[in-house]
């Protein structure tokens, strides 16, 4: 079978698409040629133009408009005439749309009764949580390489995203001089929102860590990050801090640009976030914080930087699933300074 037109669908959050970009690279390693278009929701279009491996953004209108949103996307599908789809997240409603669009190899993690929808299928289990999200994308994407006789020999490697040095540099010095930091301090971003997937940490947490980490008279100074609906979130740290030096930092002009300031960080730390997600694939350093939860533990969700550039925490064996108030936030910041911050 010739494959040259290939749609990855990730249609869900932001920080389930950027745990895509290692299937995306593994893809674009070994189909060179082949055009590569994601399926993905409007407010992830930016970073997925972003991704180094993707050629073509399609943007899924959502199930609001039901049967007939479905059909919709069906026939934008069919007019792509794409020769195979990867479905690295499955619905029955873009399960559904590549049946009608015709598309003759459609690949997806074999649950739900959408598996019955596409033409092959592979058993990951993923409710289990026994490995890395980003590693069942990548098994998937090895999966399909596999069937069309071209084998894996190696993963990809962190950074999975990066913008050009100089760049940053002028904007981290834009940066600094807009807030009135010192360019020689040490930034570290502290991102107190939460998409509401995963359990977080309390004003009170996050100001005792920053606390911890950047006390007066240090070299750090914390930037505590906000996207929309996230200012009163980092304000309420903010007024928490006392004097450790601090600014506040609402990104106002799109994720990229976001994406752009994060690659200038000492040190990212949010709790189980999108933008936690970018850090990642940038592999600037990360410390998260997430709950026991099986379907939102630190394997589950853990980022795509290099092992010794990210840390992870959740509350202690006894505690509730859920219960980010257990976690020792003084312990932590300990070993946020001895790994992270030498």
């Amino acid at each position: 079978m010739n494959i040259d037109n290939i749609l990855v669908v990730r249609n869900d959050k932001l920080g389930d698409f950027m745990l895509s970009y290692p299937a995306l690279a593994l893809l674009r390693a070994h189909l060179p040629e082949a055009t590569i278009t994601v399926l993905v929701p409007e407010y992830t279009r930016e970073l997925a133009l972003a991704c180094p491996s993707v050629d073509k953004v399609l943007i899924d209108p959502g199930p609001a408009r039901g049967w007939r949103g479905t059909w919709t996307l069906a026939g934008r599908l069919r007019r792509k005439r794409f020769d195979a789809l990867i479905a690295l997240f499955s619905t029955g409603r873009t399960a559904l749309a590549g049946l009608l669009a015709g598309i003759p190899y459609r690949l997806a993690p074999a649950t739900k009764l959408a598996q019955f929808l596409y033409t092959n299928r592979l058993l990951q289990r993923r409710s289990q949580s026994q490995k890395p999200e980003f590693m069942y994308n990548l098994e998937l994407a090895a999966h399909f390489l596999h069937t069309q006789k071209i084998e894996v020999s190696e993963f990809p490697a962190p950074p999975f995203l990066h913008f050009d040095e100089a760049e940053v540099a002028t904007l981290r010095e834009a940066f600094c001089a807009k807030y009135g930091i010192e360019p020689a301090r040490r930034l570290v971003f502290l991102h107190t929102g939460s998409g509401g997937s995963a359990n977080n940490l309390s004003a009170e947490q996050y100001a005792e860590l920053g606390r911890a980490l950047a006390p007066a008279g240090g070299d750090i100074t914390l930037v505590l990050t906000a996207g929309p609906g996230e200012l009163e979130a980092a304000r309420a740290v903010s007024r928490l801090l006392g004097d450790a030096p601090h600014v506040v930092f609402e990104s106002t002009e799109g994720l990229k640009r976001f994406a752009r300031h994060i690659q200038f960080a000492e040190l990212f730390i949010s709790g189980s976030t999108g933008p936690l997600h970018i850090a990642g694939a940038l592999d600037v350093p990360t410390a998260a914080f997430y709950p026991r939860r099986r379907s939102a533990t630190a394997l589950r969700w853990q980022t795509l930087n290099s092992p010794e550039r990210r840390l992870a925490f959740w509350p202690p064996e006894g505690a509730g699933e859920s219960e980010m108030g257990e976690i020792d936030i003084g312990a932590a910041a300990e070993q946020i300074k001895e790994r992270l911050l030498v």
